[in-house]
């Protein structure tokens, strides 16, 4: 049966000499195994829209829990701004990766928006950072795991927030404060912003440097306290942050 269906290519492996298998994320259908016959070949039609990031109508044989067979490929955006900046390009792989295990563990088509929205605003050249802790954020809803965002994580309270803790599940106030580390007021408010705006209508993005950090650094410490996820592509991203600041 040959079906045509919406998604972005999120993992790939060879398969022989000349051919390949792509992971694809479906609007609809979920992750659906392709196989791409010669794509590997220099002259093959599949070599250019068979890798990752790769947006668009797939034309498949679709067979339900088996590897389907691409037919041709009918691009929706080829991301040209990531595919030439390396920062971009790190992001966007980490949303990929991010996103296969999210989808594995909550089987829910929503994060398939998710991730192209915050994939198309990096190719609009929002900050990719800031695009990816919101899409990490909104994961976590997902994972079973989120935050509390609204009110003191230990005791309830709604006013006075004076902090953000990893290890105590979210916002403490202060009258539950001990040794945590205090954050700025605006990176309280941002956090919870960044869970409930809509990806899709940010038109503009005005995040001081020091929420800009203290917001990453709280999820990358959140998600390794309670998501046991270990992704490469975070790895990278950590490295190349490193070399920058030595430049």
């Amino acid at each position: 049966m040959i079906e045509k269906v919406e998604g972005i290519v999120i993992e790939e492996r060879d398969f022989s000499e000349t051919s390949k298998i792509i992971n694809v994320l479906t609007k609809d259908r979920g992750i659906i195994g392709i196989m791409c016959k010669g794509a590997k070949s220099i002259k093959s039609m599949f070599r250019s829209v068979t890798g990752k990031l790769t947006y668009g109508y797939f034309n498949i044989y679709y067979k339900k829990d088996k590897l389907s067979t691409l037919i041709s490929v009918d691009i929706i955006n080829n991301f040209k701004n990531i595919k030439k900046d390396i920062e971009k390009i790190s992001y966007a792989s980490f949303l990929l990766e991010l996103t296969s295990q999210v989808y594995k563990h909550s089987l829910n088509n929503s994060v398939y928006t998710l991730l192209i929205d915050g994939i198309i605003k990096i190719e609009e050249n929002f900050d990719p950072l800031i695009i990816t802790n919101i899409v990490e954020l909104k994961y976590l809803d997902y994972l079973g795991v989120m935050p509390v965002i609204d009110k003191c994580s230990i005791c309830g309270k709604k006013t006075s927030i004076a902090t953000l803790s990893s290890s105590k599940g979210g916002y403490i106030c202060t009258s539950c404060l001990t040794t945590e580390k205090i954050v700025n007021e605006k990176t309280i408010k941002l956090l919870r912003m960044f869970y409930y705006v809509d990806i899709s209508k940010i038109t503009k993005m005005n995040v001081n440097p020091l929420s800009r950090l203290e917001i990453n650094s709280f999820l990358d410490e959140y998600y390794e306290h309670y998501t046991g996820l270990y992704l490469k592509s975070k790895s990278f991203i950590n490295d190349l942050k490193k070399i920058s600041i030595k430049e």
